[in-house]
């Protein structure tokens, strides 16, 4: 029997997409969120919906080039060695999804549903009666040496990009960067078939928007345990209970711990990542959001104002950041003679990552009341849309638009990796 509510556990971009969609599919819906925006990584992040990131982080070329991204040597790659018990099990999983053969398995997968990701973002903007929240198509790759842009573009060259495609910039176009640049990029290349949202915040505040409009109810509380028995019920950390015939699972980095209660092991970690943002700044609102890639860096124009992001660091996702990231961050748009005022906003989130860098999305096996969907690391928003409808899909019993095996949790119990 098909439960004809639900508790969403987690208001991040997921959690407020799927709630809608649960909700026009005609369940009564309750979202349960701790309701402050900043805490997590639906916040920060660039607004880029990815459609070309089709090949997952866990590979071989990632264990190859791990030395050199290493921060203390100028990379964007970081662990707090404070919480090596959190991330070195998960390390040996991450190794062990490096395999070919499985991250041949997942670039497949990630292709399938990343195909989906902007139509479905488009209609859930339509839907949500705020078209606007997609803006621009396209993104720009762009390189500061003519030798890091001739490997780069051989990388681009022999890589997988699903749905998305790209072309070289031409001089004139390089140009355009000049401007707000000290110099332009010595060669770059501009995908279509990828977007930009307005901005992250605002994207989830129409979703949140048109879940209430519709009579939807949101609790600012934090879920402790999910228990089940004649119902699904969310034990908060005030000490109330909220409970409905079904439950998702959208907590994001803290997903694991929920996961853990209901007696399943989820071996999610947060990645974290670190943002600055101003509106003031010298960037042309014209330029599409650009990655600076031998900077390991993104920079945004958002109605708010300019944002640039960089850094993977994991540890825990309620520590507090590191300023020497922040600090680096606001040095490379510096370097790179980017106009930008020494006291920006700073943020840190956590990305939610599981260890082959595929999502985990569909229904707990040996509970069918309960869904589930995270672990989306860096494509929480661009797989935001299409994440919710296939959460609708399972909700009503229908056949999703993509075959869901490679994202069930299962996989971990069957390989043990």
């Amino acid at each position: 029997m098909q439960p004809k509510s639900y508790l969403v556990v987690g208001g991040g971009l997921v959690g407020a997409a799927s709630a809608l969609r649960l909700q026009a599919a005609g369940f009564a819906v309750t979202l349960i969120d701790p309701g402050d925006p900043r805490r997590g990584a639906s916040f920060g992040n660039i607004g880029h919906i990815a459609a070309e990131q089709v090949s997952p982080l866990a590979s071989r070329e990632s264990l190859r080039t791990f030395p050199g991204r290493l921060f203390g040597l100028g990379g964007p790659l970081d662990f707090r060695w404070r919480d090596a018990g959190l991330w070195a099990p998960w390390a040996m999983r991450f190794i062990a999804a490096s395999d070919p053969a499985r991250h041949a398995r997942g670039q497949q997968a990630l292709t399938a549903i990343l195909a989906h990701a902007l139509p479905a973002w488009r209609r859930l903007a339509e839907f949500s009666g705020a078209p606007d929240v997609v803006g621009r198509d396209g993104h720009a790759v762009v390189w500061m040496s003519e030798r890091a842009a001739e490997a780069g573009r051989r990388s681009w060259e022999g890589a997988a990009t699903g749905s998305a495609a790209f072309r070289p910039l031409g001089e004139d176009e390089l140009d355009s960067w000049a401007a707000v640049m000290a110099r332009p990029p010595a060669g770059g290349i501009r995908f279509s078939g990828t977007a930009q949202v307005s901005e992250p915040q605002a994207a989830r505040d129409a979703l949140m928007a048109a879940f209430l409009a519709r009579g939807g109810e949101v609790v600012h509380a934090r879920v402790e345990r999910l228990s089940t028995g004649g119902r699904v019920v969310a034990h908060l950390d005030d000490g109330h209970e909220r409970e409905a015939e079904g439950a998702l699972v959208a907590a994001g980095a803290w997903a694991g711990r929920l996961m853990r209660g209901l007696g399943f092991e989820a071996p999610v970690i947060a990645e974290r990542g670190y943002s600055v943002q101003s509106a003031e700044h010298g960037w042309d609102q014209a330029l599409p959001p650009t990655v600076f890639e031998e900077h390991s860096m993104v920079v945004s124009c958002f109605t708010s104002g300019l944002r640039a992001s960089s850094f993977v660091e994991f540890g825990s996702p309620d520590a507090p950041g590191d300023p020497r990231k922040w600090r680096m961050l606001e040095q490379r748009l510096s370097d790179l003679g980017i106009r930008f005022p020494p006291e920006p906003d700073r943020w840190v989130g956590p990305r939610p990552t599981l260890p082959d860098y595929l999502p985990a999305i569909g229904r707990l096996k040996g509970e069918p009341r309960i869904l589930y969907a995270f672990g989306h690391q860096h494509l929480g928003l661009t797989m935001a849309a299409i994440t919710a409808e296939l959460m609708a899909a399972l909700a009503e019993g229908r056949d999703p638009a993509i075959d869901l095996t490679p994202f069930r949790l299962e996989r971990f119990d069957r390989t043990g990796a």
